[in-house]
């Protein structure tokens, strides 16, 4: 019988810029400098490791991960780190499956790895989570040799008031110091002493430990990124004290959710036990954050669980607020509303806290059940030439035709402007940092002084006075002819904070900039719900999607979608509707979870708050508001309602209801019941009903155009003054931040920073003042120009809104402090 003759077998062709290798039998294309960890992954082959993370650089310190390798047909003389050995064409590798050699490295290395680690699984907050038990059985010997006895520490070591360290559990892997120095740019926590001795502890000095007395001398362990390291160790060593020993691991039910923090939208997963949230860790989502957030959106989570906690409907009676039920509640809040609608009218004002749902709702309602365009979410200072470039800049770009996380780390150059990302958007600056470190990205701050962010994102500093940015980018051409021209390049950025409404003419000036660079722009502001309720149009000259109230084709489709007449005048601003309630020309408001202290005039929401004859307040806890409010509606906090974010990007991060209560309710839900009783009807009983009437409107692709605005020269401080710069810290005095004392003990400390030459007139302490008020604050030396003085806005000592009734850029009086 003749036999057919054999097909020649093909070769697999290689892409350029790859190569071919095997790997346990198996031939395998890889990218050039890929490392063979990650290969191996890519077949399914799981590799045992503790210092290998995807996100950090190799470091080849806790050599678990050893390998098999042949390289030329000859095999190399010991096993190899697979974690940092990149992948070469016509490499042959064995990993632990096919090669006893590799296996056998594999089981040495981790019986090396417990002789001194401590038998107490049963009492580690990583018990039952944790990698070292997991790969101790799969890739372990069933017993040990080592019979003398462990290496022993005093525990647990505060490295910060947040952070504690078991010595004894550390496998020395050095993710914890890796991420520290090359993610956050915080090498506070560093590897002491040599050897056996070899240990985990904060850097800075020589004396670092002291162990008698169970501390740290050294500097402390103060980055706002710390809990980072919580969960990348993989033993146990470090641990939360504010979780700590408080569940364990299989007690817990694990949701996923998002950050309510910041505007960055990042993905968490909350862990809750018995209808209390036990912990936040950060989820994976490789296009928003990655693997990381920020302390505050890890820790501060317990405003929920607050002893105070509004959890019934309050009324007032003879002065004083008492419980009510829901139906009485909401009939006396109905019929107040409908009384000050028919004879003065009815404000809204929303705050950043709310979903997109949530937002959408107070949007409804204020033009269906108070027939009104007096609505806005901007609790906080802002500006008519803020609404313009939103408007014409931000409402309706999607991460498909806008800014993005992705685009940050990718810009050659990013210009941040009235933003600082480090306290603003924690998640932003993580990636400013990649941008600088990895891709030597050029990243220029228009400022007064060299802030963290600038140093840590190995930044330039454009000085300026504040309240001259605007002067300082119209300028750029021809006193920063380089960075103009940088800017011009394909793919460059330019980063707005919010804080740009407090400067009249920035936006303008951002506006030019990028017209004549072809720079992109983004708006990044600091709340989370801010861009929700702008899309949702919770502002007083848009409706939802960007459509302008005075575009009557725009204003027909609402109306008919709505089933009502939406009213054609644009509505009063924040500060409009506060100096109409204060004059009495309108009379009620609805307040959303809206902080006086931080409006630009507190002394006038106040006044406002107390002319109104009728006000409603949605709040999770008491407030100023409350205390003044006829009627107090409790509303859910994240963790037991459902909903969506809109973050800065556009991106709609959704997420579903962690903990059942049936006592609280969505702010949706709330106003939805509520008009109702108003003879008004708004479908969104449910966060779902709510966004699914809000997707169910017409796209609007028109953009408005933006209109400039053009100012003088800013006011001269005179001797014995300064102009004042400040914005809010991420830990400090924030709402959402109660019942924190670990996370509280990480805040950086207030200090009012001056140049050196001020500094030695006013010695240690001085007094800043306006005709409302003063704060005093030790005294910190700053590379800030002569005549500027830095405060934190929101912190101990220091609430500038409140007590001075000013914000950035303006005049402000100096003098010594004296004692404090």
């Amino acid at each position: 019988m003749t036999m057919a003759p054999e097909e020649p077998k093909t070769e697999t062709p290689v892409p350029e810029g790859h190569v071919k290798l095997t790997i346990d039998g198996e031939e395998v294309i890889a990218p050039k400098g890929e490392l063979l960890i990650r290969t191996a992954e890519r077949l399914g082959t799981v590799i045992p490791r503790f210092c290998d993370h995807p996100l950090l650089d190799p470091a080849g310190a806790c050599r678990q991960c050893l390998v098999e390798v042949e390289m030329g047909g000859r095999p190399m003389p010991k096993p190899q780190a697979s974690c940092t050995m990149t992948v070469a064409d016509g490499m042959v590798v064995k990993t632990q499956l096919t090669s006893p050699v590799a296996d056998k490295a594999q089981q040495g290395v981790m019986e090396l790895l417990l002789i001194n680690h401590p038998l107490d699984c049963p009492v580690c907050d990583k018990g039952g989570e944790c990698p070292l038990q997991n790969q101790a059985m799969a890739h372990g010997r069933t017993d040990s040799r080592f019979v003398d006895k462990k290496r022993t520490f005093p525990k647990p070591l505060p490295i910060s008031t947040q952070v504690l360290l078991d010595r004894e559990r550390c496998v020395l892997c050095q993710r914890c110091t890796r991420f520290s120095a090359q993610i956050a740019g915080d090498p506070f926590i560093d590897l002491l002493e040599r050897g056996a001795h070899q240990q985990i502890g904060t850097a800075e000095t020589a004396d670092v430990l002291d162990m008698a007395s169970k501390t740290s001398s050294g500097k402390p362990f103060q980055s706002y990124f710390s809990g980072n390291t919580i969960q990348i160790c993989p033993v146990g060593a470090l641990t939360s004290a504010q979780y700590r020993f408080r569940s364990r691991p299989f007690d817990l039910v694990s949701s996923p959710s998002v950050c309510e923090h910041c505007s960055s939208g990042c993905a968490e997963r909350t862990d809750f036990r018995r209808g209390k949230v036990m912990r936040k860790l950060a989820g994976n989502d490789p296009d928003v954050n990655e693997e990381w957030i920020c302390d505050r959106g890890r820790f501060a989570f317990r405003y929920a669980q607050t002893a105070d906690r509004i959890r019934r409907p309050l009324v007032r009676e003879n002065g004083e607020l008492r419980e009510a039920s829901w139906t009485e509640a909401l009939r006396v809040a109905a019929s107040g509303l409908a009384a000050a609608r028919d004879s003065r009218g009815v404000g809204v004002l929303t705050g950043g806290r709310l979903t997109l749902e949530d937002a959408y709702a107070y949007s409804k309602f204020a033009r269906v059940a108070l027939r009104t365009n007096d609505i806005d979410f901007r609790a906080r200072a802002h500006s008519a030439e803020e609404l313009s470039f939103l408007a014409s800049h931000v409402v309706g770009t999607t991460p498909s035709d806008g800014v993005t996380f992705a685009a940050i780390e990718k810009a050659p150059t990013v210009l941040c402007v009235a933003f600082e990302p480090e306290d603003e958007a924690p998640i932003v600056f993580l990636r400013l940092r990649k941008a600088a470190r990895k891709r030597g990205a050029k990243i220029v701050h228009l400022g007064q002084w060299t802030t963290s962010s600038v140093r840590k994102t190995f930044g330039e500093l454009l000085a300026c006075l504040p309240g001259s940015e605007p002067a300082a980018l119209n300028a750029l051409a021809e006193h920063a002819p380089d960075l103009d021209a940088a800017l011009a390049r394909e793919g460059a950025v330019i980063l707005v904070g919010e804080r740009a409404a407090e400067v009249p003419g920035l936006f303008s000036a951002v506006h030019a900039l990028s017209t004549r660079t072809g720079a992109r722009v983004a708006w990044i502001p600091r709340r989370a719900g801010d861009r929700g309720a702008l899309e949702a149009g919770a502002v007083p000259n848009l409706l939802p999607g960007g459509r302008p109230v005075t575009d009557a084709a725009a204003r027909a489709e609402i109306s008919a979608a709505w089933g009502v007449e939406v009213p054609s005048e644009p509505g009063r601003d924040t500060t409009g509707i506060l100096a109409a309630l204060a004059d009495g020309v309108l009379g009620g408001v609805l307040v959303g979870g809206v902080d006086p202290g931080d409006l630009p005039d507190p002394d006038l929401a106040r006044r406002a708050l107390a002319r109104a004859e009728f006000v409603v307040s949605l709040e999770l806890r008491p407030s100023e508001v409350t205390e003044r409010a006829d009627v107090v509606l409790p509303i859910a906090p994240d963790v037991e309602k459902a909903g969506s974010y809109v973050n800065w990007e556009g991106r709609r991060r959704a997420f579903d209801i962690t903990i059942e209560n049936s006592g609280a309710l969505p702010d949706a839900r709330v106003l939805d019941t509520l008009a109702v009783e108003m003879d008004a009807d708004l479908f969104t009983q449910t966060p779902a009903a709510a966004y699914g009437d809000f997707s169910r409107l017409p796209a609007f692709t028109a953009r408005v155009d933006f209109t400039p605005v053009e100012v003088g020269a800013a006011e001269v401080p005179g001797r014995g003054q300064a102009r004042l710069s400040t914005w809010r810290q991420l830990i400090d005095n924030g709402s959402l931040q109660v019942d924190e004392p670990h996370l509280a003990g990480t805040a950086r400390p207030p200090v009012a920073r001056v140049a050196a030459s001020v500094a030695e007139e006013l010695g240690e302490t001085v007094t800043v003042s306006t005709s409302r008020g003063s704060v005093t604050l030790p005294v910190e030396v700053a590379d800030l120009p002569d005549g500027v003085v830095w405060l934190p806005a929101n912190s101990d000592g220091s609430r500038v809104r409140t007590a001075l009734g000013a914000g950035h850029g303006a005049v402000v009086s100096l003098e010594p402090g004296g004692e404090r």
